[in-house]
């Protein structure tokens, strides 16, 4: 599989992608109490400062944050309101404790369910897909992942499809980081997130 951005979003989107491998996804992992619930309560004492570049990704092609909020920012609301982070399973409990750290979206994909290569583009007339847990995702204009069978994730919420599980061994994460973001800084958001995803899930790094 390979992974292209679209030319239009080259000067508005600076991906983080990892591909994953070898994981064990657990149900619910004791180990993952404490980790998020310090995070959650670092963001609540001191705000982190991101939205606002991610806030500015989305208005950069038409969409108003406010109605359609980046995933990040939805976690950072919930925790302030005095709300833990979903527990889902230990490779989502990863990636979320990671989004409202770093206060950047990320998308989770089992790469097993994603068919052909990957492409970052916007959204085509008419394009949906149905959500986790939710109704169809419309994805006209906003940015948008899509493989040879259509979208199957955004920066807001994420495909059934592609949804992880547990009988997930093999992953796709991407950061939908803002293109104003140091390059710096997002190599070090994905070694933070490579390396708990391989304490907590045991998956590595392909390639």
């Amino acid at each position: 599989m390979t992974f292209t951005i679209a030319p239009e979003l080259d000067r508005i989107v600076r991906p983080g992608v990892l591909w994953l491998h070898g994981a064990a996804v657990t149900a619910a992992a004791s180990r993952l109490d404490v980790p998020p619930a310090t995070a959650e309560a670092g963001v609540r004492a001191t705000p982190p400062e991101a939205i606002t570049a991610v806030r500015t990704m989305y208005k950069r092609v038409g969409i108003d944050p406010t109605k359609r909020r980046p995933s990040s920012e939805a976690l950072l609301r919930r925790v302030r309101k005095g709300e833990p982070l979903p527990r889902i399973n230990s490779m989502v409990d990863v990636c979320n404790w990671c989004s409202l750290e770093f206060q950047l979206p990320y998308g989770l994909y089992d790469a097993d369910r994603i068919e052909g290569d990957v492409a970052l583009r916007l959204g085509l007339a008419g394009e949906s897909y149905p959500g986790i847990r939710k109704d169809d995702v419309h994805v006209d204009g906003r940015i948008t992942l899509a493989d040879s069978l259509g979208p199957f994730g955004n920066p807001t919420s994420d495909s059934a499809r592609t949804m992880v599980t547990t009988a997930t061994t093999r992953a796709l994460v991407v950061v939908f980081a803002p293109a104003e973001l140091d390059a710096r800084r997002l190599s070090h958001v994905m070694e933070v997130t490579a390396q708990r995803m391989h304490e907590f899930t045991g998956a590595v790094r392909s390639g």
